[in-house]
């Protein structure tokens, strides 16, 4: 299967929200190809509030069947969540279980008052009702397949696409 480049994947994700925002939003990306994004458009949209990264591995529902990561890093908020308009950024929406734990980790650092969600890839497979309101590509893939956001040295964005029982 041919994936689409992820460099204009962003750049399409970048002018919809650029277009399409007029809130001082504080950015959070969750990590890690969250992360990632969330870097670029914290310059991109010239985004004022310090930039936010959470971690979500202890707030999964499901760490007990796909395990929690070897190398886990804190979530670092530098801005108050009590009253924020947050856009939270994350590489590939699935089935909403990485964004309910990124939420259910925000409201520990208070109650913002509102979260939007912008996704790089949305692939369907929901098992929450959750919705992005900024994707940049929206791709069917097979159910055995996993999507993964990659970044060389130099910061260029790749996806790649891999079987669910493959380690990467």
């Amino acid at each position: 299967m041919q994936l689409p480049d992820a460099e204009k994947v962003f750049n399409n994700l970048a002018r919809k929200i650029r277009t399409d925002s007029n809130k001082d939003y504080a950015l959070v990306g969750i990590r890690t190809g969250g992360v990632w994004l969330a870097e670029r458009l914290h310059q991109e949209l010239a985004i004022t509030k310090p930039l936010g990264i959470l971690s979500v591995s202890f707030y999964r529902d499901d760490f007990d069947k796909i395990g929690l990561h070897t190398q886990i890093k804190p979530s670092e908020i530098p801005f108050e969540v009590e009253g924020a308009d947050i856009l939270l950024v994350d590489d590939v929406l699935n089935t909403g279980r990485t964004v309910r734990a990124a939420i259910n980790e925000l409201f520990d650092y208070g109650r913002p008052a509102s979260i939007i969600l912008a996704a790089l890839v949305d692939r369907g497979g929901r098992e929450l009702p959750i919705a992005a309101r900024y994707i940049g590509v929206e791709l069917e893939l097979p159910e055995e397949k996993m999507l993964e956001l990659r970044r060389n040295e130099s910061g260029k964005l790749s996806l790649n696409l891999y079987n669910k029982d493959f380690q990467q």
